[in-house]
């Protein structure tokens, strides 16, 4: 085989290969190459917890005839593959879709229905890839809300969809009480997210 022939670029991945990797490995297709996902801390995995929690207690139920204190009308995942494009399907952190938009959660793999709010918790190590690599893929996918939570400052940054850009619409640290879109329907303690128990 001629040298030539060796250092031909290989063809991108597709869904298939990533669907190939082992169920304990965690892959991400960016743009069309497999991609281990960053992450999995101790510190990481417990702020989805957190995150996820809080929401899904009045949230992630039908909407319909509930109590105040429980809207609900969402769908929620943590780590689920959705497919953005035919080279994109990443593991966002914490998912959520409108019941309204999405009226069973799919059981094929990947969610071909793009989000309707997505949550990263930021990495130490690489939080570019959230808010520069993954802000403008999410955009272009017109994910209509997008929160950013830093667990080492203990912040959320809420953004909203615009033509121009993701509109920074809110900026609060732990300690203080938020109403946040899309879930502004409640308020509650922000430090639910980074530990605190609920109502404290």
């Amino acid at each position: 085989m001629s040298s030539a022939a060796t250092t031909l670029p290989r063809p991108p991945a597709t869904v298939d290969d990533l669907l190939a990797m082992p169920d304990d490995e965690r892959f991400e297709l960016v743009d069309g190459v497999l991609v281990p996902k960053e992450g999995g801390s101790g510190r990481h995995g417990r702020g989805q917890a957190y995150v996820a929690s809080t929401l899904i207690g009045p949230f992630g139920r039908r909407s319909s005839g509930g109590p105040p204190e429980r809207p609900g009308g969402w769908w929620f995942a943590t780590e689920v593959l959705v497919r953005f494009s035919a080279s994109q399907v990443r593991r966002p952190d914490i998912a959520g879709w409108r019941r309204e938009r999405l009226a069973v959660m799919p059981e094929v793999v990947p969610v071909d229905v793009i989000p309707d709010w997505i949550c990263e918790l930021l990495s130490p190590t690489n939080a570019s890839n959230d808010t520069v690599t993954k802000m403008r893929l999410y955009h272009r996918s017109r994910v209509a809300h997008y929160w950013l939570i830093d667990p080492v400052a203990e912040t959320l940054s809420v953004f909203r969809w615009t033509d121009e850009g993701y509109l920074q619409v809110m900026l609060a640290e732990r300690g203080e009480r938020v109403r946040a879109e899309p879930f502004d329907a409640l308020e509650f303690p922000l430090g639910e997210f980074f530990g605190d128990d609920a109502g404290a």
